[in-house]
């Protein structure tokens, strides 16, 4: 089977419920992106599925249950983008981005350096090999960290199956043109056979890049489908509890804006 699901998931921090029961599948071929307000329960749904916390219900990664794969088995099935990433020492870029290729892959030495060269030109960062990671503005070590994900999964189809990009809050520290880049990565990573799962705030993007859409609110999920179904007045007021108004710019495509903002 090719996609990654979640039945009946639940997750506890102590005595604190995060989610409820949660079901989501995510197919191969296609970007999935997870919505919804601060604490909603999106980031421990991603880490949940990426087998990073413990839970209680079942998520099976093509068909098989998260629980039965080994570590090195997980990573060569899927790598995670956090959110946030610190690096306690003074790795070269280069360094971090092979981090991906000992993680998930296996054969491939005599073809590290220009599997690095060639992640770091995709994620625009060419001739940065030998910068210090700790010298990087915040976009450009979000973009290091995508170069090694990719290195991590190069190839979206595998003897096992599609291979998963899981991304959490990926744009955030983006200006809007590796905004656009980062997105194109993944919907170009998902049309060659792999999966992609990316939490966002970017109604907008998500609008434009997700094929299905899956809004969430207090840790469990409010509504799901194509986002030209799930982006209407009625449920983005549901779960976003403020005025939002989408506008049609194209067929099927919603634009959001606030709509305190129709009075400037």
């Amino acid at each position: 089977m090719a996609d990654l699901t979640a039945h009946n998931l639940d997750v506890r921090y102590g005595d604190r419920r995060i989610l409820h029961g949660v079901n989501v599948c995510a197919r191969a071929g296609q970007v999935t992106v997870i919505a919804g307000p601060n604490g909603s329960g999106k980031s421990t749904l991603i880490k949940a599925i990426s087998g990073e916390i413990p839970y209680q219900g079942k998520v099976c990664i093509n068909g098989t249950d998260l629980v039965t794969l080994k570590a090195w088995q997980m990573a060569a099935l899927r790598a995670v983008l956090p959110q946030e990433t610190s690096i306690a020492f003074s790795y070269s870029v280069a360094e971090v981005v092979r981090f991906g290729l000992e993680a998930g892959a296996m054969g491939r030495s005599q073809r590290t350096s220009a599997l690095i060269e060639t992640a770091l030109q995709r994620v625009d960062l060419t001739g940065f090999s030998n910068r210090l990671v700790s010298q990087l503005s915040g976009g450009e070590r979000q973009r290091v960290q995508l170069a090694r994900v990719l290195c991590q999964i190069w190839e979206p189809m595998g003897d096992d199956g599609p291979r998963w990009l899981v991304m959490d809050e990926p744009v955030a520290n983006l200006d809007i043109k590796h905004q656009i880049a980062l997105m194109d990565i993944a919907s170009h990573y998902a049309r060659q056979g792999g999966g992609v799962i990316a939490v966002m705030h970017d109604l907008n993007l998500s609008a434009i890049y997700a094929d299905h859409l899956v809004l969430m609110k207090e840790g469990a999920v409010a509504i799901e489908g194509a986002p030209s179904l799930v982006l209407t007045r009625k449920s983005l007021r549901d779960v976003f509890d403020c005025p939002i108004a989408p506008n049609v710019i194209a067929p099927n495509m919603p634009f959001i804006l606030p709509q305190s903002m129709f009075a400037c």
